[in-house]
């Protein structure tokens, strides 16, 4: 089964403080799409509502996936549906390494599924985990350190991937995945979101301030962010105006617009 991800007329507050001003997207599987903006126009908050934070209020619209309207469940079965988060910040969960984190979800997801299921068997997994870590050219010694623990930026990120790999979603949402990487960690991971998508086809929404990630991973669609509204969408070409402009057209063009 293959779902579109749709947001309708989504409007999110903090602590009363409108954030989202009826924003509209779908994702559909198999397509790349970018969302950009500058800093406080809402890209990580929708994210965050995506998979279900708690600390944003919902106040009006829906977001769709897999048949259903999803802001009723908890993250963990929006995870289950079939939508991945890679978060711009990932937290360190010392004594967990990364092996036993990844295979606690996948049985936490198959006895979700069926609550008499075993999970998966360790001669199982360590065969999926060698084939995934291979495919993502990622050192089999990489999934005996604790979970993103003394981790570089670049090491943090790829085991962003690597977890992406062992779920495989239907939509995967990377949050500003690119923040804190040199050149060469950005290319690597990069190639990693590429061979998943063109291995899977599975929904990507790259999540940027900037066109560099972008030179990576070739977006279908493009769109931006301002103010809690998606202003503008387009095609590639419109986040390289973004990169030889800046956003001060678009900041202009929708204060006119507000007039």
């Amino acid at each position: 089964m293959t779902s579109a991800l749709e947001i309708r007329n989504l409007h999110v507050q903090v602590e009363n403080t409108p954030i989202l001003r009826g924003v509209n997207l779908t994702v559909n599987h198999g397509e790349i799409h970018a969302l950009m903006g500058p800093n406080g126009s809402g890209k990580s908050t929708l994210a965050n509502v995506m998979l279900g934070n708690p600390a944003y209020e919902v106040t009006d619209g829906e977001i769709c996936f897999a048949g259903q309207n999803i802001l009723e469940l908890e993250p963990d079965e929006r995870a289950r549906l079939g939508l991945f988060l890679a978060f711009q910040y990932p937290v360190a969960i010392p004594g967990v390494t990364l092996a036993n984190f990844l295979r606690l979800a996948i049985n936490s997801r198959m006895k979700a599924d069926d609550p008499d299921s075993k999970g998966i068997s360790i001669p199982d997994f360590r065969r999926m985990m060698r084939e995934r870590m291979d495919f993502l050219s990622i050192d089999h010694a990489f999934a005996g350190r604790y979970l993103n623990e003394g981790f570089s930026g670049g090491e943090k990120k790829r085991a962003e991937i690597l977890q992406m790999a062992v779920l495989n979603p239907q939509i995967a949402i990377l949050d500003e995945t690119d923040s804190g990487l040199d050149i060469d960690a950005l290319r690597i991971v990069s190639d990693g979101v590429n061979k998943l998508h063109e291995a899977s086809q599975m929904g990507v929404l790259v999540i940027t301030h900037y066109q560099r990630m972008l030179n990576y991973i070739k977006p279908q669609f493009v769109h931006v962010m301002f103010q809690g509204q998606i202003v503008e969408s387009g095609g590639a070409d419109l986040a390289l105006t973004l990169e030889e402009r800046g956003y001060d057209w678009i900041r202009e063009r929708h204060a006119a617009a507000a007039k």
